[in-house]
């Protein structure tokens, strides 16, 4: 396995300086973020696209500080129920998917999306519950209407360019779960009418899923099982022990509100320590996963360098680097 980071913490950094400050902690591997969410804070990935001068020069930055280039980061929206903001950010996810193989990576890292309610809504309509029966509604129209054909589409994208979608299962959105995520890839994969390997699956965050009261071990062996691990984001999340018992853990209480939310992002190693890391990092060893570890550093307790190097010193302890050897006691 190696060790990389999720770069937008880097935003205010010259690329070249995020680079050479990646290199210097010992990191084997960065993901770059290119539109939507996250931003484009190194470069204009359209005119990279372009370019194929500018690719190179990218691509000789990472080799020049011993990096490889994990996937691109574009999380965003694409199903938004405004015209505007799905135009937007669909159009960074299909520049993500043809920049790609370009740069040299095969990952694009995003969201599943949510739509509206009904096709007259203009915000996201993310349902929580099975009852009233006004939900069941809302999801037929969201899945079979919009998400099922939506990412239909974007499979044979990702096909054609040899690429592979790593959705980052999150609340808020359609997504967000083991079980949504593996239906919403076998659904657009039939409609596709794809054969072969998915190109639909999972980036495999745990801080999202400590706070559903999931737990992201058995997350790991049930999206092994599907062949759907094609990327993990290292994040922390605390669960405050006064606080959830009383108000739960559904929080829309603002991120810097510390002193009342029932939980908050942390550095990995803060939130949970061995007790899980090591188990998770084994289980997605158990199933294939031999790739990146790929920091993302939301930690509001600690200043930029201090959360991420103190989650690459962490990591670092409990990452599984070499191949196993022979079972020579059997």
């Amino acid at each position: 396995m190696k060790l990389g980071v999720m770069a937008a913490l880097f935003g205010g950094m010259p690329f070249d300086d995020a680079l050479t400050y990646c290199a210097a902690v010992g990191l084997d591997a960065i993901e770059i973020p290119v539109g939507a969410y996250p931003g484009q804070p190194f470069f204009e990935p359209s005119k990279v696209l372009a370019s194929a001068r500018l690719q190179d020069e990218i691509r000789g930055k990472l080799k020049d500080n011993d990096l490889e280039l994990s996937g691109l980061a574009v999380h965003g929206n694409p199903v938004h129920p405004s015209r505007a903001h799905a135009k937007k950010d669909h159009q960074a996810f299909v520049t993500a998917v043809k920049l790609a193989p370009k740069l040299g990576t095969r990952t694009v890292i995003t969201f599943s999306g949510c739509p509206g309610g009904s096709p007259k809504d203009t915000c996201p309509n993310w349902v929580t519950c099975a009852w009233p029966p006004d939900y069941q509604e809302i999801l037929e129209y969201q899945w079979d209407t919009v998400l099922v054909p939506y990412w239909a589409q974007q499979a044979r994208l990702a096909r054609e360019h040899g690429v592979r979608v790593a959705w980052e299962a999150h609340p808020g959105f359609c997504v967000y779960n083991p079980d949504t995520l593996i239906r919403l890839s076998e659904r657009a994969h039939k409609a596709a009418k794809l054969r072969g390997k998915p190109v639909l699956g999972a980036n495999l965050d745990p801080s999202h899923f400590f706070w559903q009261g999931i737990d992201p071990v058995h997350a790991a062996r049930v999206l092994g099982d599907a062949g759907l691990l094609f990327y993990v984001h290292a994040k922390d999340t605390e669960l405050d022990r006064h606080e959830g018992p009383i108000n739960g853990y559904l929080d829309a209480r603002p991120y810097d509100d510390l002193a009342h939310r029932s939980w908050t992002f942390r550095t990995c190693g803060f939130g949970h320590g061995d007790e899980f890391w090591k188990p998770f990092v084994s289980m997605l060893k158990r199933y294939g996963y031999d790739d990146v570890l790929s920091i993302e550093h939301e930690d509001p307790l600690m200043s930029m360098r201090e959360g991420f190097e103190r989650a690459v010193e962490y990591l670092s302890g409990v990452l599984i680097e070499e191949k196993a050897g022979a079972a020579w006691w059997a």
